[in-house]
């Protein structure tokens, strides 16, 4: 089975082209010779497919992910210095959340909610 290179693919549309490692003319790829799960290709993601003459050329048929498709959302992560930063900016909030309810007062609601989005946006950060 030949190896390659997704050269485009519109998920919209359901199909794409891929370049061959061997070289050669692109190699037509619609959403049907997918794996099950996937639905859509990401430029440069490389694959392992196999090929049939069509009428206007080569397609693809059973193509096989080798790499996996780039996480976008561990691409858009927050270095770990600036990640350490916001951790102990939430440490200092928490302290001062904790002082208060020592001396028997909640937060006010103004501070609250301040403490309870930076938790959160920690959260999600932490889950990427």
């Amino acid at each position: 089975m030949p190896v390659g290179k997704v050269r485009y693919y519109d998920a919209e549309k359901g199909f794409g082209f891929l370049s061959k490692d061997e070289g050669g003319d692109d190699v037509y790829v619609r959403a049907a010779a997918l794996p099950d799960g996937v639905t859509s290709l990401k430029r440069g993601q490389k694959v392992e497919f196999g090929v049939v003459d069509g009428k206007k050329g080569e397609q693809a048929l059973s193509v096989r992910l080798l790499d996996p498709p780039p996480s976008l959302s561990k691409a858009a992560r927050k270095s770990p210095e600036v990640m350490a930063i916001i951790v102990e900016d939430l440490i200092k909030m928490l302290d001062n959340v904790g002082n208060g309810y020592r001396r028997g007062r909640h937060p006010d609601s103004k501070v609250a909610g301040k403490t309870a989005a930076v938790l959160r946006a920690v959260a999600d950060e932490l889950e990427l």
